[in-house]
C-alpha cells in the first residue's frame, strides 16, 4: 500500500506541474503551433506519467483516497504558479491549500486494506453502457455546447475510468490479469473490456473538459470536474467494489472528503489557475534549466 500512496502522489504532483507547464506554453503560441513549445510538450508528458501512477495507485488504494489525492494537484498548480508565472495567491488560497494537505493526510490514513470482492458481473456491461450514453450526451452537448453541462460530463466521463481502471484486476473474464499480488498480464489485458473502456472514458473526459474550457471560465469549470470526479467514484467504490476505511476511521474519512472538495473549489477559482498567464521574469529560465 505504500508503493501505491507513492504513486498516488507522482501522480498529484504530475498533474500540478503539467499544468504550469502548459500554461507557459499556451501564453507561448495558440492552437497546434502549441505542440511546438517544449514546455507544453513537456506538460503532457508528466500528464502521461501521472495518469500511470494514478493507475498503479488504484490497485491497491480506495478510490476515495486516489481521486482526492488527486485534486490536490490544484494545489501543486496554484504553488508553483505563484513562482513561475508570477500569479496572485490570495489568503483563501493559501488556506485552502493547507486545507487539502491536511485533509489529504487524512484521507490516506483512513484508507482500509485492498478489497477482496470481485467484481460483480453486470459491472462491466453496465461500464459498457455508460460509456454508450456519455458518447452520446458529449454529441449533443457539442451541439448547444454549455460549459457547466461540458464539465459534468466531463467529470463523469473521468469517473468512469476511475472506475473501470480499478475495477479491471477483479473482473471474471481477467482472472490474474491485475491482481494486487502478482503481476499484470499485458496479453491478456488487451481481451479485457474494461481496459479499453477506461481509453474511451478518458478520451471523452479530454474532450469534454477542452469544450467547456472553450465554452466558459476555467474556474468553475475546473471545480465542477474535480467535486464530480472525486465524489461519484468514492460513492461507487464503497457501495459497489468493496472499498473501505480502517475501523474508527469512517467519521474523519467522510468530513476530510468535505473538506478536499470545498477547497479545491476555493483553488479552481483562483488566479493560479487562469489560462494565458505572463511567466514572471526569469520564469522561462528557471524552466530550460
Amino acid at each position: 500500500m505504500t508503493l501505491a500512496f507513492v504513486a498516488a502522489l507522482v501522480g498529484t504532483f504530475g498533474y500540478g506541474i503539467a499544468s504550469v507547464l502548459q500554461a507557459v506554453g499556451t501564453a507561448r503560441a495558440n492552437g497546434l503551433a502549441v505542440l511546438r513549445q517544449p514546455t507544453y510538450v513537456l506538460g503532457l508528458g508528466c500528464d502521461a506519467v501521472a495518469w500511470v501512477a494514478s493507475l498503479l495507485a488504484l490497485r491497491q488504494l480506495p478510490l476515495f483516497a486516489v481521486q482526492a489525492l488527486l485534486a490536490g494537484s490544484l494545489a501543486v498548480t496554484v504553488v508553483l504558479a505563484r513562482v513561475v508565472l508570477g500569479t496572485r495567491m490570495r489568503p483563501r488560497d493559501a488556506v485552502a491549500a493547507g486545507v487539502v494537505t491536511g485533509t489529504l493526510v487524512v484521507l490516506a490514513a483512513s484508507a482500509g486494506p485492498p478489497s477482496t470482492l470481485r467484481t460483480p458481473g453486470s459491472f462491466v456491461p453496465i461500464m459498457l453502457v455508460v460509456l454508450a450514453l456519455i458518447a452520446v450526451a458529449t454529441a449533443a452537448a457539442w451541439a448547444r455546447p454549455r460549459s457547466g453541462a461540458l464539465a459534468v460530463i466531463a467529470g463523469v466521463a473521468f469517473s468512469g475510468a476511475a472506475l473501470s481502471a480499478r475495477a479491471v484486476q477483479g473482473a471474471p473474464a481477467t482472472e490474474g490479469v491485475g491482481s494486487t499480488h502478482g503481476a499484470v498480464d499485458w496479453v491478456a489485458l488487451l481481451h479485457e473490456p474494461l481496459a479499453w473502456a477506461v481509453i474511451g472514458y478518458g478520451a471523452l473526459g479530454m474532450l469534454c473538459y477542452t469544450l467547456a474550457l472553450e465554452h466558459g471560465p476555467v474556474g468553475p469549470a475546473t471545480a465542477i470536474l474535480w467535486v464530480v470526479e472525486v465524489a461519484l467514484p468514492a460513492v461507487v467504490g464503497v457501495v459497489v467494489l468493496g472499498d473501505g476505511v480502517r475501523a474508527g476511521w469512517a467519521l474523519p474519512a467522510v468530513v476530510s472528503l468535505v473538506l478536499a472538495l470545498a477547497a479545491c473549489v476555493v483553488l479552481a477559482t483562483g488566479p493560479g489557475q487562469e489560462p494565458g498567464q505572463t511567466p514572471a521574469k526569469g520564469a522561462e529560465d528557471t524552466i530550460r534549466a
